[in-house]
């Protein structure tokens, strides 16, 4: 399970020493400190329920400060918190930039199909059965209109080619000398 958290920074800006904490409060608890990083690479899960089950899933810009938690639980359910400290390294002015983001988790036991996702799929089906049935008739109508223009343009033709037998009792016209 990722637990994302995103410290935006602008390109322009100055160096500065990042510190992003990670707390875990369960329902009604206390925050426990659960993970820390430093952007000098000074990194790693502290002692707690989560000892070898957390990992580093950021990016070394500190731009992505999102950690890993392998093996999830129930018991993990809670509010997971996102502290970040950036201190800026000007010459004179030493200003220091806090952000926390809350992310609120809750793992259940089995994941079930929402009501939005089957009638998604129900809907998919439908659609799949009319779109077959109205190409099955669009071929069936085209072609019986080919069938019939082709029988159409056999007509003229037969007819076009046709030579009316005369009688041969006036096949022959009288010659006048």
């Amino acid at each position: 399970m990722k637990l994302q958290c995103i410290s935006c920074m602008k390109r322009e800006e100055v160096s500065a020493n990042t510190v992003v904490e990670w707390f875990y409060r369960a329902e009604g608890g206390i925050d426990v400190p659960i993970y820390e990083h430093r952007s000098k690479n000074e990194k790693g899960p502290l002692e707690s329920r989560f000892s070898g089950r957390l990992h580093w899933n950021g990016s070394e810009d500190m731009q992505d400060v999102s950690i890993s938690v392998h093996n999830i639980s129930l018991n993990d359910s809670g509010i997971y918190t996102c502290n970040i400290t950036r201190t800026f390294n000007f010459e004179l002015h030493r200003p220091v930039v806090t952000s926390s983001t809350p992310i609120h988790l809750t793992v259940v036991k089995e994941a079930g199909e929402d009501f939005t996702s089957v009638i998604s799929e129900i809907m998919m089906y439908i659609l799949l059965v009319f779109l077959t049935l109205w190409l099955l008739i669009e071929m069936i109508y085209c072609y019986r209109k080919v069938s019939k223009a082709e029988e159409t343009a056999q007509e003229n033709a037969t007819d076009y080619l046709a030579i009316p037998s005369e009688n041969k009792e006036n096949c022959a016209v009288p010659v006048e000398e």
